[in-house]
């Protein structure tokens, strides 16, 4: 179904422009992530291969991380820069409220203090993720001496790294296919994939007796059947919808006098993983340093295991940030109160629910229970890969197997609608016809 609907695609100069234009800027950006920072010693960070910040890192930043390449940092401040800004839109900072209803003005306001934002962010996290990995690798980071002006030479490359990628984003999004964020995180998922399962290769079927070849088979049969019910029920929880019944009270002579309100299982959709991910980011890379340079300080160690998703405590902490952002991110998707006032405005009610305050309330519940459906659904399938780890002594890199899915299958699902929504244009026959 996808290579038909591909094939249409491509054939429609538009689309095939976007397509090709996105896999030239993935290509640029996947170009950049093997470019490592100027003096430094990237074999260092193979220690570090087993520390699970790492791998967070790793994930928020399109795999650059590893090599402590220029666009190490990736879209993490950036994310972290929207999660604030976001939620300086609730009646926190009375300008903020003021730029966010006032349309495309107020969003573009918003959009140029968010890079103010993660500007600073990608400075002072590139600074602790320096020094806490030269702190942790047991070897020299750079070439030179680690001092002031070394910090800041490496803290205005990955700085400026960061604010290159960002904006690769933007391309994406705006001249591009999907949502560019989105994309280059995908990007990097994927490249990494094929390495994930060479050590799944390596770990059960090389460096292991012939007498338990046959046990390893088993056991990888078992693990593939579960990644691919995992990828299905993903899949499902991400198309499901929820068919909210609406009335019409004035409508055209011959138009339908009823309709539904479309609202997905999963609202919060992929975003509240990427925050979860992104913003620990900077505290656990922080955190690692300190506790690195101060050994006595136990209170760095105890917080330390809350960020340590290898730790029961460190699992709660991760699954409570999903949740947090899901609900979070489900009533800035789907606003009750905007929803409410636009179905008033078109003379539409939902059945059996009065409009105004009283269809504000409704929404806000309905919206409770599927936000609450939509948590458990991401916490389970991000957590579940982490525990797999724990029980079965699997490789680091499976850990965020469940999140790297999660992200894959839905940034898949709204590409795939997209061209969808690119052909049906095609084909819809108005006032202009288009012929190319």
């Amino acid at each position: 179904m996808f290579l038909k609907l591909l094939k249409d695609a491509v054939k429609v100069r538009l689309v095939r422009n976007k397509i090709l234009f996105t896999i030239f800027i993935l290509f640029v950006f996947r170009v950049g992530t093997h470019i490592t920072v100027p003096g430094i010693n990237a074999k260092s960070l193979e220690a570090l291969s087993n520390v699970p910040f790492l791998n967070m890192l790793s994930l928020v930043s399109g795999n650059a991380m590893r090599n402590f390449s220029v666009f190490a940092l990736g879209v993490s401040p950036y994310i972290t820069a929207s999660i604030i800004v976001q939620l300086l839109q609730m009646d926190i900072l009375p300008k903020f409220v003021e730029w966010g209803k006032q349309g495309e003005v107020g969003r573009r306001k918003l959009n140029q203090a968010t890079r103010y934002i993660s500007l600073g962010l990608a400075f002072v996290q590139s600074i602790g993720i320096t020094a806490s990995f030269n702190a942790l690798s047991g070897v020299q980071l750079t070439n030179m001496p680690l001092n002031w002006q070394m910090y800041l030479l490496i803290g205005s490359i990955l700085t400026t790294g960061s604010v290159i990628v960002t904006w690769l984003g933007e391309q994406i999004t705006e001249k591009g296919y999907g949502n560019g964020t989105s994309m280059i995180i995908f990007a990097g998922i994927i490249s990494s994939l094929p390495g994930t399962f060479h050590e799944i290769y390596i770990d059960r079927f090389v460096n292991i007796e012939s007498s338990r070849l046959g046990e390893s088979a088993i056991f990888v049969a078992i693990l593939v059947v579960l990644i691919l019910l995992v990828v299905y029920f993903t899949t499902f929880v991400q198309q499901a919808e929820y068919k909210l019944p609406i009335q019409y009270t004035k409508r055209a002579q011959g138009a339908p006098s009823s309709s539904y309100l479309p609202l997905k299982l999963n609202p919060a959709g992929v975003i509240p993983v990427i925050f979860a991910g992104s913003i620990t980011a900077v505290p656990t890379s922080l955190i690692q340093y300190f506790a690195s340079q101060n050994q006595s300080a136990g209170w760095l160690l105890t917080v330390q295991e809350y960020f340590d998703y290898s730790t029961v405590k460190g699992m709660l902490v991760y699954a409570g940030l999903i949740i947090v952002f899901t609900f979070f991110y489900t009533f800035v998707q789907v606003n009750p109160e905007k929803t409410a006032e636009s179905l008033q405005k078109s003379a539409a009610y939902i059945h059996g629910v009065r409009p105004g305050n009283v269809t504000e309330q409704y929404l806000s519940k309905l919206l409770t229970r599927l936000a609450t459906v939509g948590a458990l659904f991401l916490s389970f399938v991000a957590l579940l890969p982490i525990i797999a780890q724990n029980l079965f002594g699997l490789s680091s890199n499976i850990a965020f197997l469940g999140t790297s899915l999660i992200i894959v299958i839905s940034t898949s699902i709204e590409g795939i609608k997209q061209l969808e929504g690119y052909l049906l244009k095609r084909k819809y026959v108005g006032f202009l016809e288009i012929t190319e």
